[in-house]
């Protein structure tokens, strides 16, 4: 009879372990690659699965917006630009910032030094190749600041809408591009062009960085106590394996392209990204993942600067919360 009561306890004990590790799905903003390796590392590490989560990774792409996938009900949490957030906010869907993974902008405009640009006044009667699908509202507000139109049957700057490649710059069909510091600076430099042969203008230099990869979620799902605590969980992990990441770049490489499925990744390059992005995240690991009110407030200005054509109309309410973090770190 023991041995069946104990038999019994353990069943149960397995049932509640079973029970305990609550399922989140994760969209990130693009394909895998190093830019992610956190969230992958902490998979892989165990750290999620130590936080009793059964974490599922989505990967992005081209067609794929975040913002509209969690609307759909695809996702729980979703990476992505505060811009692009905001601005979907702005339209309706009710994003939240809970966590802010890079503190530093990666965003970036390289230009030939043979189109003769030096300063941003140069910029004017330019070609300057633009990501688009969220991405162009930081270079938008940017130009809205310089004063510069880009539509318009004579506009100061012509915009390229540029693909996630290089070759605009290559075959020189745009002065400048947009450029990550760590992802299509490296194909430049991969491709044969060598730093002396480009100009780069960082938008955190500039004055009109925002905030960049950071975790969003639902304003229903922060009424979930339940899924407060789950996400909470999810933050904090995702945390550790960003430390780990930026600590072991190599191993973190490795973990990230066992991820990638199409096998298009290059180690190289992905050790150049992984190697960028940990200049990316904060310093202070005591505040690892917190978002920076005054870093916040600078990208709603900026957002907001274009007076004939901003980004967002309006202050945002409510779009970030500090309560899943808190929980997370027991503030």
């Amino acid at each position: 009879m023991k041995k069946i009561l104990l038999a019994g306890v353990m069943a149960l004990g397995l049932a509640a372990q079973a029970q305990a590790a609550d399922h989140l799905t994760l969209q990130l903003k693009w394909v895998t690659q190093a830019q992610f390796a956190g969230y992958y590392v902490a998979a892989a590490e165990g750290y999620y699965k130590a936080a009793n989560l059964d974490v599922t990774i989505k990967p992005g792409g081209p067609d794929i917006n975040p913002s509209q996938v969690i609307a759909a009900g695809g996702a729980d949490v979703i990476v992505d630009w505060m811009p692009d957030a905001l601005a979907a906010r702005e339209k309706g869907v009710p994003l939240v910032n809970i966590a802010q993974v890079f503190e530093n902008a990666g965003l970036e405009l390289t230009c030939r030094k043979d189109s003769g640009i030096t300063k941003p006044a140069d910029f004017k009667g330019k070609t300057l190749g633009v990501w688009f699908a969220g991405n162009q509202y930081p270079f938008l507000a940017w130009m809205g600041k310089l004063g510069y139109t880009t539509e318009g049957s004579n506009p100061d700057v012509t915009v390229l809408k540029q693909g996630f490649n290089v070759q605009p710059l290559l075959q020189k069909q745009a002065a400048c591009i947009s450029t990550m510091t760590y992802n299509e600076y490296w194909q430049l430099i991969e491709a044969g062009m060598t730093p002396e042969q480009l100009l780069v203008f960082k938008y955190q230099n500039e004055g009109v960085a925002m905030l960049e990869d950071g975790l969003y979620t639902s304003d229903a799902e922060l009424k979930d106590p339940t899924k407060v605590d789950a996400l909470a969980r999810f933050v904090k992990a995702s945390m550790q394996g960003w430390e780990y990441a930026a600590a072991h770049p190599e191993e973190a490489v490795k973990i990230v392209m066992a991820n990638d499925t199409a096998g298009v990744l290059d180690a190289a390059h992905q050790t150049h990204m992984m190697k960028s992005v940990a200049e990316l995240l904060g310093t202070d690991k005591a505040k690892a993942g917190y978002l920076n009110e005054a870093d916040y407030a600078r990208t709603v200005d900026v957002l907001m600067s274009d007076k004939t054509d901003p980004v967002i109309t309006k202050q945002p309410v409510g779009a970030y919360s500090h309560v899943v973090w808190d929980k997370a770190y027991g503030h």
